[in-house]
């Protein structure tokens, strides 16, 4: 039975991962990070029903000797680095946090995989942010990078990390550099899942209102679920490698926010203000995503489309608000 420890696996990615290890046969452990909400961390892999079937062992990516313990203990054949502090506007107001987790916590993940199990496969979350302000119009893995936010910048440490230990130590190692994917899981403070809260509370009439940033912005938007299996196939490959993985479809928030009220059968001008507060300091204008690479190398095409995400999350969080409404 194959082994994979995934780092961040109480996340959107983490929990979709997970879950799709389990169904090709995994024993998966999840390395999560000692916390006082530790009583509701495991809440995505509950939503699955998955919750007792991932091994969750303590861990923290600041820590390499809790890393080089975990390597040494469990001996894993595939490690997912998924963790992160990955709220790009956040990563203005804790920029230090930010470097000392999403980029050096990257490399402390590489180092203890070097020390203690050179032998397995390494799989490290890049981003598409790193692109920041476009240097073409549709990014493929030889794209020059521009990041445009501390989270940006500390994704690109950890993706040329990656990279170096690669060729430094002939790890297995691989970067996914994957666009905008969203799912019923992802955080109440992503754009996506902030717009089908706000729908599904208008449309229950608990909110009169959706307060938003940038409206203009444009985005490369793909389901969390197909986005997984990328980061799998990857570590399936002879040689190593890195990859964009995105939907090649760029539809600005507008537009999305359009589909999501659509879905409820609300007319989204209706409801939508303009908070100058939530516009970013250094925007990214726009992100196009050109995913040949993954598609003739791994054979990896998406399957769902933005249009039946948003209305799978719409109607997701319409079930959350109508249970807590009976419920209390």
């Amino acid at each position: 039975m194959p082994r994979a420890l995934i780092t961040g696996v109480t996340g959107q990615d983490g929990a979709y991962l997970a879950q799709l290890l389990l169904e090709k046969g995994y024993e998966v452990i999840g390395v999560m990070r000692r916390s006082a909400s530790s009583d509701i961390i495991g809440e995505r892999l509950r939503w699955l029903g998955i919750l007792n079937e991932v091994a969750l062992v303590e861990g923290n990516l600041v820590d390499l000797s809790s890393l080089i313990r975990l390597m040494q203990e469990h001996r894993p054949d595939e490690v997912y680095n998924l963790a992160a502090q990955s709220f790009v506007a956040t990563s203005w107001r804790q920029p230090l946090l930010t470097g000392t987790v999403t980029g050096l916590g990257a490399a402390n993940v590489l180092e203890a995989v070097r020390i203690a199990r050179p032998e397995a496969r390494f799989y490290q979350a890049s981003s598409s942010e790193m692109f920041g302000k476009i240097q073409e119009p549709q990014q493929t893995e030889r794209t020059p990078f521009y990041p445009r936010s501390p989270y940006a910048i500390a994704k690109l440490y950890a993706h040329w990390m990656t990279v170096n230990y690669r060729e430094s130590f002939g790890l297995h190692a691989s970067s996914g550099i994957l666009f905008n994917h969203e799912s019923p899981l992802r955080g109440i403070e992503f754009v996506t899942r902030k717009v089908t809260d706000g729908v599904a509370r208008i449309k229950l009439g608990l909110a009169k209102e959706l307060q938003l940033g940038n409206l203009d912005a444009k985005r490369d938007w793909g389901h969390a679920r197909d986005y997984v299996r990328a980061m799998w196939l990857m570590l399936q490959q002879e040689h190593p490698g890195d990859y964009v993985v995105a939907s090649g479809r760029s539809v600005s928030i507008r537009e999305m926010v359009h589909m999501a009220f659509a879905h409820a059968g609300l007319n989204a001008d209706d409801y939508i203000r303009v908070d100058p507060k939530l516009i970013r300091p250094a925007e990214v204008d726009v992100l196009l995503g050109d995913a040949s690479k993954a598609r003739q190398k791994l054979g990896w095409e998406p399957t769902i489309s933005l249009e039946e995400m948003m209305a799978e999350m719409v109607d997701a969080d319409l079930a959350r608000h109508r249970a807590k409404m009976s419920a209390g």
